[in-house]
């Protein structure tokens, strides 16, 4: 096992396309990784430039204390899981397993051994003697997990290995990789495009975007307090309702406005991010949890309504019931709110003409909303996020916009 640094890395290809910039990230000895983003974002150029795959355009890579951008893969001492098994057909589980082994001509007997004890920890000891096609598609993905476990690197690196399977198998698959990496502790990088998985399997989750890295920090920090707009609108879902408003009032009494509706804000938010106090009269970016939101006839609170809307669609989840709606507030149309919505497939340009914005909200399976009827909409006013609307910061201390480390506690 080993510390794994990418110091200043980027990659630049023949043509002049630029993958990834000054990207600069510290992996502990025994943590597990998580790099998540948009697809082309530059997180499997990441990963295979650490893995040797990719060569390094610029800054260092460095692996147990070892700058490797000039050791070639095969002696980085470093296993990688790839989207794909890549299973040898006419080998069984066993020798799928031992291969790297073999060619590494290590006995046969500590070939069984390490063959057996993977199988052990991956529930595989009873498929030793099958092939891959009489296998599941989670019992392949293991076996190729399998592979990696007997080489014991210093390092896994995994591109997107769940992505083949169905959504139960992911689910399954997923507690399988953490109990595994917990067990083993070994380092891991993981890469994804799903924010779930990146959520319920990182010790700590690094965003990109476009190849830079937008932050990095424990999941449940990413939830709370993400660093700009598009980290809050990549990590949760459904997605943070992004709305237009603006800030009035004073320190003593501050108020937002969103369509033209003013909803009194509670003391705390102001001395939570007392760099709101410079945005007051100012037009700001206000993040909402789908969470947040309720049915205003289950709360018994009389402030903190959203202008009146009908429910468009109504989707019974069970443990609760997601309502989508409209509001007559201005769009939130921005670099980071483009690259969102190409992500989600959407075409946010299609609908600039349109006061409109279309929000998400996760009500109580209480309510008694039905699509089209008209719904109010009541917002835990303390839980609002807040971002600058010409950067994209996310508004905190007094200092501007962005987390101080002041905040942290």
């Amino acid at each position: 096992m080993a510390e794994v640094d990418l110091s200043s890395v980027g990659k630049v290809y023949p043509d002049g396309t630029r993958a990834v910039t000054d990207l600069s990230l510290s992996i502990a000895d025994g943590e597990f990784l998580v790099l998540v983003g948009p697809s082309g974002c530059g997180k499997t150029t990441a990963l295979r430039m650490v893995a040797g795959l990719e060569e390094i355009s610029e800054g260092e890579v460095a692996i147990g204390g070892r700058v490797v951008n000039r050791v070639p893969s095969r002696d980085r001492d470093v296993a990688m899981v790839f989207q794909s098994y890549a299973l040898y057909p006419h080998l069984s589980v066993r020798d799928n397993i031992g291969f790297g082994l073999s060619l590494r001509k290590l006995p046969k007997a500590e070939i069984r051994e390490k063959v057996d004890r993977a199988a052990r920890i991956l529930g595989l000891t009873e498929h030793l003697g099958r092939k891959p096609r009489n296998l599941s598609g989670g019992q392949r993905q293991r076996v190729a997990m399998g592979r990696a476990i007997v080489r014991e690197p210093q390092a896994f690196l995994m591109d997107e290995p769940l992505s083949n399977l169905d959504a139960k198998l992911r689910v399954q698959m997923r507690a399988e990789i953490a109990r595994i990496q917990r067990d083993l502790g070994v380092t891991t990088i993981y890469v994804t495009h799903d924010q779930t998985e990146a959520m319920t399997l990182g010790d700590r989750v690094a965003v990109m975007k476009k190849g830079e890295l937008q932050q990095v920090a424990p999941p449940q920090e990413l939830y709370d307090r993400p660093a700009n707009l598009f980290v809050a609108g990549f990590i949760g879902s459904p997605a943070m309702n992004l709305i237009q408003g603006t800030l009035s009032g004073d320190a003593e009494s501050p108020r937002l406005e969103i369509g033209g509706r003013p909803l009194a804000l509670p003391g705390e938010v102001l001395a939570r991010r007392p760099a709101l106090a410079a945005y007051l009269g100012r037009d700001v970016v206000v993040g909402i949890r789908p969470e947040d939101m309720e049915d205003s006839e289950l709360v018994d609170a009389p402030e903190g309504t959203l202008p009146a809307c009908t429910a468009d669609l109504v989707e019974a989840m069970g443990s609760d019931v997601l309502v989508h709606f409209a509001i007559e507030a201005a769009q939130v149309v921005t670099e980071d709110t483009r690259e969102l919505a190409r992500d989600a497939g959407t075409d946010v340009l299609g609908h600039l003409e349109s006061p409109r914005t279309d929000l998400v909200a996760r009500f109580s399976p209480r309510t008694r909303v039905k699509a089209g009827d008209p719904v109010a909409v009541h917002v835990d006013t303390g839980r609002l996020h807040f971002f600058d609307i010409e950067s994209g910061a996310s508004i905190w201390g007094s200092g501007g916009a962005g987390p101080s480390r002041e905040d942290e506690g």
